[in-house]
């Protein structure tokens, strides 16, 4: 699966496209939390108005990718660690409930679409992206949310799960615990063959693993420019 950034070299830029962009280089981890986003280089970047970008940029806070702060203009978000806890408990109530019903509605087609994020997923992991593989399996969780067939909730499980991401830059300790190799194939099982004990049980045990792996300990490595990150 390719990635889908957006660089001045294609298509025309708009607001949409460059919402895209940066959400998926934020879910990879190639922006990391906190970084400044200025409309001017952004609007270098993409060869387009600072008026296009500022709605790109107003598009993502409303899905709390990042902050925009009065005087200060935009940030990558920087979730807290309590709210980092406050985040994987909403997830560890409402995803396994979720599993559940999506046991029960689950088609062929449900399962060969899952069973391909999971192959993606180790594809990345095996070429060294785990900025990738995180992507993915969100992916697959916000899928899971779907066959289930609850709009609402899945709208709140999508927000969760891309809070997550930001959450896993800054705490996480244990990047083995991201795909747990076994955990994904469990919970596609379960899913085929109809078994909501089961996928609840999963998942709420593979999400309380998730949890454990958080650290209060920053990483410290450099962080590239937007324009190198935008560029990869």
């Amino acid at each position: 699966m390719s990635r889908s950034t957006v660089t001045p070299q294609s298509q025309p830029a708009t607001s949409d496209s460059i919402a895209r962009a940066l959400s998926l280089a934020i879910h990879e981890h190639r922006i990391a939390p906190g970084t400044k986003l200025g409309e001017d280089e952004l609007a270098e970047i993409y060869g387009v108005s600072r008026t296009v970008v500022r709605a790109a940029l107003q598009g993502l806070s409303h899905v709390k990718l990042i902050d925009i702060r009065r005087n200060k203009g935009a940030s990558v978000a920087s979730p807290s660690l309590t709210e980092a806890h406050e985040v994987f408990e909403a997830r560890e109530l409402l995803e396994p409930r979720t599993a559940r019903s999506a046991a029960a509605r689950a088609t062929p087609e449900d399962i060969a679409l899952l069973e391909r994020h999971i192959a993606d997923e180790h594809a990345a992991l095996e070429a060294a992206d785990p900025g990738r593989a995180l992507y993915l399996s969100g992916l697959f969780h916000n899928e899971i949310a779907r066959i289930a067939d609850q709009a609402t909730i899945a709208g709140f499980i999508e927000t969760l799960v891309a809070r997550s991401s930001l959450i896993i830059a800054l705490y996480w300790r244990r990047e083995s615990a991201l795909c747990e190799k076994h955990a994904h194939h469990a919970l596609v099982r379960a899913l085929a063959e109809g078994d909501a004990t089961q996928a609840e049980d999963l998942m709420r045990s593979h999400l309380v693993d998730l949890h454990s792996a958080l650290d209060l300990r920053e990483r410290n490595a450099r962080a590239p420019s937007l324009k190198e990150a935008l560029s990869q």
